[in-house]
């Protein structure tokens, strides 16, 4: 076939030189041509080979780019986001309505209620709702809502702008959704505008200790808790030493790295957040008709942010980081948080800080300082002037050419491990898949438990995983950072595979925790009638060569699809569990785990 190919691309040459054309073999004009093949399998026509239908780069690629802007895509949304472009289809998502946490937390529990109660239970008995009642929003959000750029960019903030479950939080569930719908709101907005918004959310006053924060006390050995003014600092906005515009460290005279804030700082900056209390009473409090400063969470107003008590702020002058700026006393107290917050948003370190790991987040491990410049750059000024514009820093990543450009993948410093929700997200994504009853209620607590991870369950305001973590061995001697993998240890990593197999061999990709007699069955599974006309469609190598496009996104290796059709060839199970083998095969191996 190859002596063939060669006469005609010669003679296709030949005739391109002696005349002006307008058609040419390749890219649908056959006219005229026929061209057989010894091969016979279904999807790999020898006609393909000319016209060009079997060349799926374009759609590994989109697929790729769902990958990083979303959680994925199915065929249908690859070809979508081909028809207008991968530019139009980020401006697009712009414009979409913002999904809400909280709402749809709302609905699933009155969903919950009601059906509980229309069967007799005791509606005082009930209780709830509870944690896995939030991850079944969020699931269903992931899995329903068409806001996927904003959903992911709010998925990437909350890893850096901490709050957590794992916390007396879980006491007081309706912070959480409340809190990621901030994230939501000002996930393509301006990153001042978010950085002031969770300075006073009762959620995030509440995880890192500013909510009823007092004023100094000498005689009384109260001092201002540091909690927060040390966080905003070290992981919010500025980071623990002075960067380049390439976020690469900055160096004294000694070759030190310098250190952006010392501990006289915390101690400063948590003057500012002092005299921080409920903005509001909740609907059960009878004992007062407005909120008052050392009001905790029980009594309080979750919907609403906190509001500055004067008598319990800290009014006088506040020097923030060895002099560079002054707030000067007597001021009012949320103008001091507002000009303290304002300050560090200015700071030359946040826009490389913020950009690396919004990098990190979306594409890759360890971009280059050039990429990070890139985007550093468009943080500081979107074109028109703004700084901190989250929309345009989305794009600048997403369309950079180190994000794009297809060498990048071949170089072994590209790349990122799946953290496991994204592990899951893409297949939920990618392939058809739905429950019996018609819900996408993931209890998320054996994903927590099996692979350590589950959105807005992070162990610590440190995220799961710190964005500097080096795994020991040729990653780290190579000078390269592998986030992720600080949750994929000898523990999890099996956990992980575990998973795997249970979405592919057992077909059970989630599951709720209600009882199926009342809810129906809620096990989420891939449609098994479309893994068995795929396999009739286009044959074992057909589905391969999908799940390449879908999955894998043309980086399943020629070694590893000969294991798949090797292993596939050693059992004669029929359609259905050979395309549950291939999924399991392709799903397992690194070709899947490590993005490109």
């Amino acid at each position: 076939m190859k002596q063939f190919l060669s006469i005609i691309m010669l003679l296709v040459t030949t005739f391109a030189w002696s005349q002006d054309y307008d058609h040419y073999i390749g890219a649908g004009n056959t006219d005229g041509v026929t061209i057989t093949s010894s091969s016979s399998e279904p999807n790999n026509e020898a006609s393909k080979v000319i016209d060009g239908s079997g060349l799926d780069a374009d759609k590994m690629e989109a697929a790729r780019f769902l990958g990083q802007a979303a959680w994925g895509g199915d065929m249908d949304e690859i070809q979508h986001v081909l028809d207008i472009g991968f530019e139009a289809w980020l401006d697009d998502q712009e414009t979409l309505p913002v999904s809400s946490y909280y709402d749809q937390l709302d609905e699933i529990w009155q969903e919950i209620y009601n059906i509980y109660v229309s069967n007799g239970e005791d509606p005082d008995e009930i209780g709830g709702p509870f944690g896995f009642h939030f991850n079944y929003a969020w699931f269903e959000v992931m899995m329903t809502k068409e806001d996927a750029l904003r959903q992911r960019m709010a998925y990437a903030l909350s890893q850096i702008l901490v709050t957590s479950l794992n916390s007396n939080l879980i006491d007081y569930l309706e912070t959480v959704p409340r809190y990621y719908d901030l994230l939501m709101t000002h996930a393509l907005g301006n990153y001042e505008d978010l950085l002031q918004a969770v300075s006073i959310n009762i959620a995030m006053g509440t995880y890192l200790s500013h909510l009823n924060n007092p004023k100094e006390d000498p005689a009384n050995n109260i001092h201002p808790d540091e909690n927060f003014a040390r966080e905003i600092m070290q992981l919010f906005s500025i980071g623990l030493y002075e960067l380049g515009i390439d976020g690469e460290p900055l160096q004294d005279v000694d070759g030190d790295w310098i250190p952006t804030y010392n501990n006289d700082d915390i101690k400063q900056l948590a003057k500012v957040f002092t005299g921080l209390g409920p903005g509001d009473i909740n609907m059960y409090v009878d004992w007062t008709d407005e909120p008052y400063f050392g009001l905790g969470l029980w009594g309080a107003d979750l919907s609403v942010p906190m509001i500055m008590y004067q008598d319990f702020h800290d009014t006088g002058t506040k020097t923030l980081l060895g002099g560079s700026y002054v707030i000067p006393a007597g001021q009012d107290g949320m103008q001091d948080v507002i000009d303290a917050v304002g300050f560090l948003f200015d700071h030359d370190n946040v826009a490389p800080f913020i950009s690396k790991q919004l990098i990190q987040r979306l594409v890759k491990s360890n971009p280059t300082p050039a990429y990070v410049q890139r985007v550093a750059e468009v943080f500081e000024d979107n074109g028109s002037g703004e700084r901190g514009d989250l929309f345009a820093v989305a794009k600048a990543i997403l369309l950079d050419t180190e994000a794009r450009d297809c060498a990048w993948v071949q170089d072994p410093s590209n790349g990122k491990l799946k953290e496991p929700i994204l592990a899951l997200a893409k297949v939920v994504k990618s392939l058809p898949v739905a429950s019996d009853n018609g819900n996408y209620w993931n209890n998320g607590i054996d994903l927590i438990t099996d692979t350590g991870q589950f959105p807005m369950w992070s162990p610590s305001v440190f995220n799961f995983y710190k964005p500097d973590h080096a795994p020991s061995g040729q990653l780290s001697d190579d000078g390269l950072v592998a986030p992720e993998f600080q949750i994929f240890n000898t523990l999890t990593s099996v956990g992980l595979l575990n998973k795997v197999h249970s979405w592919s061999i057992w077909n059970s990709v989630y599951y709720d925790w209600q009882d199926e007699e009342l809810f129906g069955n809620g096990t989420g599974s891939i449609d098994e009638a479309w893994i068995e006309e795929t396999i009739e469609d286009v044959g074992i190598e057909g589905l391969v060569n999908e799940l390449d496009i879908l999955l894998t996104h043309g980086n399943l290796s020629d070694e590893w699809r000969q294991e798949i059709r090797t292993a596939t060839e050693s059992y004669d199970w029929g359609p259905y569990w050979h395309g549950v083998l291939v999924l399991y095969l392709t799903m397992s191996h690194p070709d899947y785990m490590i993005d490109k």
